[in-house]
């Protein structure tokens, strides 16, 4: 099966977590991967999760926003963890997994400090609230609400998670787009199109037959993962390279780690 980018060369970008600096660099190591190899039509797919766990997720919040608001091509997905930042401002005492948001497994708590409100508890999640929601910037919020849930070029299709193998694309609900881990990882079905992810963190990207996984734990590792997609060519964008990443690249004995 030959794959094709519909035209396009893609530089899809893993889950940021609140690492400003990390996106930062990947963005100008973009830039300069447009500058040295020119394209037509090139676009930049960041795949979720840019807030929680790391230091500064308002940084990267409005830094996406102006990314947005240039020239620059971007199209920005939700995941699961953005979406929990609207779940809190409507309800302050919701719970995912039996672990509330503000718990340090989850995150929230340094989302809450990077936009000033500090002290933030799980034992105590109501009384962050309203100063979180005071903080919390509008543009931010339409940010959020305006990610896109998919994205399909060519033979590819972008997503935070995954999809439910067996279920039409169009017919997926929002939660397994966002959440969904072992149906769909341990899937070897072709589903139609590749499906490039992230949520599942892996000690490097996987490339397997019918998916690509690019979450390689920004927060945990200090690294944050670009695969370039040209067609059939598969590239890590390095920095100081392009470096081949076909078919069976990143398998074997990598170790895995699954956060909510």
């Amino acid at each position: 099966m030959t794959v094709s980018t519909d035209g396009q060369r893609i530089y899809a970008v893993g889950d940021i977590h609140g690492e400003i600096d990390l996106l930062m660099e990947m963005t100008s190591r973009i830039t300069d991967d447009m500058l040295r190899r020119p394209h037509r039509n090139p676009r930049v797919v960041f795949i979720g999760d840019y807030n929680d766990r790391g230091p500064n997720s308002r940084a990267v919040y409005e830094f996406l926003i102006g990314l947005q608001d240039s020239s620059f091509p971007v199209t920005c997905l939700l995941g699961n963890h953005d979406s929990y930042i609207l779940t809190y401002l409507d309800d302050p005492i919701w719970v995912e997994h039996a672990v509330h948001w503000l718990n340090p497994r989850l995150g929230g708590d340094k989302t809450l400090a990077s936009y000033g409100v500090h002290g933030a508890t799980e034992d105590y999640p109501a009384d962050s609230h309203a100063a979180f929601e005071a903080a919390f910037p509008e543009r931010h919020r339409l940010f959020i609400a305006n990610c896109e849930q998919y994205l399909k070029i060519g033979d590819y299709v972008f997503v935070h998670a995954g999809i439910r193998p067996g279920v039409p694309l169009e017919k997926q609900s929002l939660r397994d787009l966002i959440m969904i881990r072992d149906p769909f990882l341990n899937s070897t079905l072709d589903h139609g199109f590749k499906v490039v992810h992230g949520h599942t963190i892996s000690e490097n990207v996987e490339h397997h037959s019918n998916r690509i996984g690019i979450d390689t734990g920004a927060f945990r590792t200090g690294r944050l993962s670009c695969v370039v997609l040209e067609d059939e060519d598969v590239s890590l964008l390095d920095k100081d390279s392009l470096k081949p990443w076909p078919k069976g690249s990143g398998l074997g004995i990598a170790k895995k780690w699954a956060f909510s």
